[in-house]
Parts: structure tokens; sequence; C-alpha cells
């Protein structure tokens, strides 16, 4: 017997209309906010991910030399791909750039609880403007389409790792010991944040004003700590004007400031912001995304970027989580042909009305009336036709209501309208 790869799944019927419930709530937000869609290849050069990413990436990624030689990669992610393409092909076309898509990556992962190999990823990104609306609307797009989804209990944080990065200046710490915080201060442990600016020989009023800034959400406190940093003054009021605008034009109030957010410090440039599924425990982030900077590094002209990614799984399984009630694909009509003489005019009935636009199926088995009628009870069929001999002799059919077994002999032009 045959098994799947580790990582990966097959989904039953009933789990693609989930998923595909998921992907046309999503694609028909994106193309509210005017986005327009773009599909990339599954698998690039392998160059193009150490790009950005470094040679690191290689251990994380699926990388493999075609019969020519080339190394090329299955795409761990898909910005990388999206700039790759703009930069190809998409330069020239008018600003602003509002690009949307789906897609399958892969990444060499510890296969558990909402991570995959393999695995669908949602995203967007927007090309050549910075203004202040523009990304925040890019947040309340995300934000929009999260709870258009269904899902009633998320968390928006947002951050500036300008504002981070001017305040590791201020630290006067080495790359190094940047290097060694980061990763503490992404997983919120400020203890270990604080002794470890110690060791670095970071004064402790200084280290203080620093884990402040990490754990408040209040304007008023960062304003204070960096009243005498021009530079991350700047950007705190860049910063406010993306609030004021989410606040007000965009009606989204329930956010945080989370200047702990250390997303992609190499890449990630500005204005950063993650939104969280707190149903999820530990592993419950959705979305994050941000200002960025990578045109330039794919050869191209320099222009403001900005873009996010949601975890299309992981919202899948925050909606089953909050045991949101998805709608269902169902079939409408069931025909049930008597004998072997009435299949040819129970087709006929089926195709009339699938011209018609009406969900129908057909029993293929030639069980018999009972048993199909017990096969449609267990489908949920809303109505089923019983095309009979002697009923045919009147160029009539019978029609079962399948949940009040309420039945009705009604002529064959006039099936359609009998079952609304």
């Amino acid at each position: 017997m045959f098994q799947i790869p580790r990582g990966t799944r097959d989904f039953t019927p009933e789990e693609m209309q989930k998923r595909r419930y998921l992907e046309n709530s999503i694609k028909a937000t994106f193309q509210i906010f005017g986005y327009k869609e773009v599909q990339t290849p599954t698998f690039e050069t392998l160059d193009l991910f150490t790009a950005k990413s470094g040679e690191g990436v290689i251990e994380e990624i699926y990388s493999f030399k075609d019969k020519g030689g080339r190394d090329l990669a299955l795409r761990p992610e898909l910005t990388a791909p999206v700039i790759r393409f703009y930069v190809d092909k998409l330069q020239m076309e008018p600003k602003p750039l509002k690009l949307f898509y789906f897609g399958n990556c892969f990444r060499y992962d510890r296969p558990q609880k909402g991570r995959y190999r393999e695995f669908m990823q949602a995203g967007c990104e927007i090309l050549g403007t910075d203004t202040p609306e523009a990304y925040a609307e890019l947040i309340a797009m995300a934000y929009t389409i999260l709870k258009n989804v269904g899902l009633k209990d998320v968390k928006l944080n947002i951050g500036n790792l300008n504002i981070l990065s001017s305040l590791f200046e201020n630290l006067k710490i080495s790359k190094d010991e940047q290097k060694q915080l980061i990763p503490l201060i992404d997983k919120l442990q400020f203890d270990d944040v604080f002794s470890l600016l110690q060791d670095c020989g970071v004064e402790k009023k200084v280290a203080e004003d620093f884990l402040e800034i990490l754990q408040t959400s209040d304007i008023k406190k960062i304003t204070k700590v960096i009243e005498k940093d021009e530079s991350a003054k700047k950007e705190l009021t860049y910063l406010e004007k993306i609030l004021n605008f989410l606040e007000k034009s965009f009606n989204i109030k329930n956010y945080q400031i989370k200047m702990s957010i250390v997303r992609g410090l190499d890449y990630y440039k500005g204005t950063v912001f993650e939104i969280d599924a707190p149903s999820l425990g530990a592993e419950k982030q959705l979305c994050g995304g941000g200002a960025y900077e990578l045109v330039p590094l794919f050869g191209g002209k320099e222009t403001p970027t900005a873009g996010f990614a949601i975890g299309f799984d992981r919202t899948l399984l925050a909606l089953e989580t909050e045991k949101y009630d998805f709608p269902s694909t169902k079939i409408k009509v069931y025909v049930i042909p008597v004998n072997e003489e009435t299949i040819d005019k129970s087709l006929e009935i089926v195709q009339n009305l699938r011209t018609q636009g009406v969900t129908t199926d057909i029993d293929l088995l030639r069980r018999g009336i009972g048993k199909s009628l017990k096969y449609a009870s267990s489908i949920n069929v809303e109505k089923a036709i019983i095309v009979g001999p002697k009923e045919l002799e009147q160029n009539s059919v019978t029609i079962r209501d399948m949940k009040s077994g309420e039945q009705k002999t009604v002529k064959i032009n006039d099936v359609e309208n009998a079952l609304d």
C-alpha cells in the first residue's frame, strides 16, 4: 500500500468545500479592495530564494537539480516569486500596483498542528506607494479578510521596525548581540532580554526604557522614551497617521501597538503588523506583513513595497476551532429511474435541469426506489425525482420532498418550477 509523503495531506470532498469557501471569501475581499490576481510557477531558480533569505534557507526548502543541471527549488513562499515577476514584466504598469495570489508552498519543516510541508498561502503586494493611507488600507484589508471569512476573535498588532532599529542603535550593542536579542524579543522573554542587555554592558535605565517600549501599547509612553531621538520620533509620527486612518476611515479600533514585532529585520522596513487567533494557543499567528525592500535586490528600480501573507491552513483551523458553520454545496435534485426503460428519459431530465443551473445527480447503480431514496437522504438531497413507467405514459414524474416526505406528480415540462 502506498502512503502520502510526511507533511502532506489528502482532502475529502467535505474538506475541499471548506477550503474552497475560504479561498473564495478571501479572493472576494481582495477584489473589493481593488487587487488583481497573479500566478507564478510552483518552482523557481534556487538563487531567487537564497538572494532573499541567504544560503541557510537551502536547509529549509526542497531544492534539486533538473536534467540540465540547473539549481531549482519548490517555492517556500510567494513574495519572492511575485516580486521577481514584477521586476521581469510589470515595472512599467501604472502605480500603485495591487496584486494578490494563492498557491501551494513547500518547506522542509517538522510537521505539527497547523504546519505542513506542503501548504496553501494567500497574500498580496502593493507596489509604488508608501503613503500612510496606503498602509492603513493594507492593514485594514488584512483585518477585513479575516473577519469576512467568519472569524470572531482576532487580534491585530502593529509595530515599526525603523523605531526598533533606532532603539538598537541607542543601545550601542553589536550586530551579533542584536541577533541574540531578536529571538528573545520575538518570544516575549523580556526577563532574558534584560539580562542579556546587562551582560552587553547596557546601562540599567537605558535597558529599562527599551523594555518599556517593547511591552507598552501606549503611544504617550513611547513618545516620552524616544523624545530625544529625532529619527524614531519621525517614524512614530508616521505610524500615528496610519493609526488615525485605520480608526477614522476604516473604523478599526481593535488593535494594539506592539513594538516587539521583530519579523525579518533584514527584509522588512518601517510599519509591520501581525494578526493572531487566540483560540489556536501558541501557534496563533494567521497573518503577517508590512513594508519591505526587495525590488532592488532582484534588479528592479527601487519602489515602495508592502504586503502580507495569510496562513491559509491555520485560518481554516481557527474557523474550525471557533466551530464556524461552513456553507456547504448541496445536491438539490436526485433523479431515480424506476427501471431500465426509464433511464433514457431520466438522463434527459437530468441534463435539462443541469442546463438550467440546478445541481442534479442520478442513480447510476440501478438500485431501485427504496435504496436510492435511502442514498439520497444520506447525501442530504432536497428533492428526489422518481421516473416510473406509469408516470411517463402521462408525461409526468413524481417529486418527493426528502425532508417532509411529501410527494406530488407533475408534468415533465413543469419540473423546474415544481422544485421551488
